[in-house]
């Protein structure tokens, strides 16, 4: 082979090296997470919470914490079709569909509020005396948890709506999960640097794994791959731990002040939406997590619901700049 023909030759071989590499990172080519709708949640002044869904009536529940007021929005119709006031910052919301019952609970008196029907008639008030915060709802055993005050898991029993017990925790607890399988509670609690991992039968702590991170506020589970998903606000990161043993398997930069995140398991995504103003979107079947898209949405938009059955995310952004608060709304693509 002559030296011509040597040279184009590792040319091309070179040209097919930088084209697979090429490929191999590229972007997808459609939005991976399509805007399809912009809902006006009308006069909603301050910060927004978060949000639970009905499956059957298509109605999304928002908690407008600055507002005391919780909107029903109506998706068919794209309005708010009701609004409930009387609140103390309502923080966490959750909707139980077997009895069309609606929970609202209230940082500022402490209480856990219930509402029934599609007309949302006040039945219940479960006084836990102070911060109630996050929702889980924990169907096989038949009850709600709520985290509040300066340290505790409540469980309040479905049937009767009463407090049937709690958990205690060091500090106040932020997002938290439950692993229906192993029936464990992992919760997040970020004034001690700390996720502790609760029995949720006996409520006895099985082990605590300190942080090296501060600001850890979401939570999201991945039970295929029996990892615990968290993103910190300071510095922002994203991080996955075995849930057996604590450890931390992989590490990666996300958007800063996330509140919520989600595990889109039939696209194998992860959904961090983030106060600074975006969705972060990344691989969940990459073993380092790399980024498949980051979304441009508004400040302050930090607070979101995933709906799988609909693949849709829904995104709250506050009201500011003449912008009046609204319910973003994106479509999970394949």
């Amino acid at each position: 082979m002559n030296a011509i023909a040597s040279c184009a030759t590792a040319l091309i071989c070179a040209g097919i090296v930088v084209l697979s590499l090429s490929d191999a990172f590229a972007e997808p080519e459609g939005p991976v997470l399509q805007l399809e709708a912009k809902i006006p949640l009308g006069n909603v002044t301050g910060r927004i919470d978060h949000m639970a869904f009905d499956l059957t009536r298509h109605r999304l529940f928002i908690a407008e914490l600055g507002n005391d007021t919780v909107s029903v929005v109506d998706l068919e119709a794209k309005k708010v079709v009701h609004r409930v006031g009387g609140f103390g910052e309502p923080q966490g919301v959750a909707y139980v569909q077997s009895s069309d019952s609606l929970y609202v609970a209230n940082g500022g008196d402490g209480s856990v509020r219930v509402f029934r029907g599609a007309e949302y008639a006040p039945t219940g008030r479960i006084d836990l005396g102070a911060d109630a915060d996050n929702i889980r709802i924990d169907l096989p055993g038949n009850r709600l948890l709520v985290g509040y005050g300066n340290g505790g898991l409540a469980s309040i029993d479905l049937h009767s709506n009463n407090k049937a017990g709690s958990f205690a925790l060091k500090v106040h607890p932020e997002s938290f999960q439950l692993d229906a399988g192993t029936r464990q509670i992992f919760v997040n609690l970020p004034n001690s640097r700390a996720i502790t991992v609760v029995d949720a039968a006996t409520g006895q702590q099985r082990a605590n794994w300190p942080l090296t991170h501060g600001g850890n506020f979401p939570m999201a589970l991945d039970a295929q791959r029996q990892r615990v998903l968290v993103v910190f606000r300071s510095p922002p990161k994203f991080a996955a731990f075995n849930w057996q043993t604590g450890e931390l398997v992989s590490e990666a930069d996300t958007c800063g002040d996330a509140d919520d995140l989600f595990l889109d398991h039939k696209h194998q995504r992860i959904y961090i939406t983030c106060g600074a103003g975006f969705i972060d979107v990344l691989k969940a079947d990459d073993p380092k997590y790399s980024r498949l898209a980051k979304i441009t949405t508004v400040a302050g938009a930090r607070t979101g619901l995933f709906v799988g059955d609909m693949d849709r995310l829904f995104v709250a952004a506050r009201a500011q700049s003449g912008q009046q608060a609204a319910v973003w709304i994106y479509r999970a693509t394949p």
